[in-house]
């Protein structure tokens, strides 16, 4: 809860800096997430495709707008993915299943972007700042009740006690900024957002009794489970300028 307190006191602070310069834009955007976690474990996790949304207010110099502060809020699906081939061994063929492993976070990121013109108005730009995450939800308990016939998925899959609900991490990335008209334009933007703490924080867990009928009454121990996101995102945005014009 402090957490919580300390990152919305951040951002109140970050905000009113921003909507206190000479012009200000808010930045509709939503696009693709390409999404990978690292687990210490073995087993080998693909990316997971998934998409993401946010709003951005954005500081404007109406002089010399060769850069900027914002803070934005964005829905962000984070993750990664198993893709497992099965062989029919009587030469038959064979079959694929995939399984994702999402975490609905809610991102709050403070950043500063340095801008450089290009022709007919656009610009082109780099930006970084910091993250808190927030997660309100996630799909474990769904794959654990659609393996609940599996008497190794306690194993193999991560418990729901042991996601950190608040994280943090950076963001950085470019883009490039269209002009539509005197206060409407267009952005596009690439990013890179590693987390900085851990997503999953599972201790060793021993004396997990195995109900398969193989290996009856005897007792396995789930190891330690760390789990990081990562996420490269592509957005396209809209961009929305209230501009304020000082009259002497």
């Amino acid at each position: 809860m402090k957490k919580i307190c300390f990152w919305a006191l951040i951002w109140t602070v970050w905000v009113n800096t921003v909507t206190n310069a000479q012009s200000t834009a808010y930045v509709f955007s939503g696009g693709g997430t390409i999404g990978t976690q690292r687990w210490d474990n073995s087993f080998d996790r693909q990316p997971m495709l998934a998409w993401h949304g946010s709003l951005s207010i954005e500081s404007v110099n109406n002089d010399d707008d060769s850069g900027s502060l914002f803070a934005q809020i964005g829905y962000h699906v984070k993750g990664s993915s198993i893709r497992v081939q099965y062989l029919n061994f009587n030469g038959n063929g064979a079959f694929r299943a995939s399984e994702r492993f999402k975490f609905n976070n809610i991102s709050l990121l403070l950043g500063a972007k340095q801008k450089f013109q290009l022709a007919n108005g656009a610009k082109y730009y780099y930006f970084g700042g910091i993250r808190g995450d927030y997660t309100v939800s996630t799909n474990l308990e769904e794959l654990l009740e659609g393996n609940r016939g599996n008497p190794w998925a306690a194993t193999f899959y991560p418990l729901p006690q042991f996601v950190n609900n608040i994280m943090g991490g950076v963001s950085v990335g470019g883009g490039l900024e269209f002009l539509l008209s005197e206060l409407v334009g267009a952005e596009l933007k690439l990013s890179v957002n590693p987390d900085f703490t851990l997503q999953y924080n599972q201790p060793p867990i021993p004396n997990i009794i195995i109900s398969d009928p193989l290996f009856q009454g005897q007792s396995n121990t789930i190891p330690e489970r760390r789990i990081r996101n990562t996420t490269v995102e592509i957005s396209l945005g809209l961009r929305l300028l209230r501009k304020v014009v000082i009259v002497d």
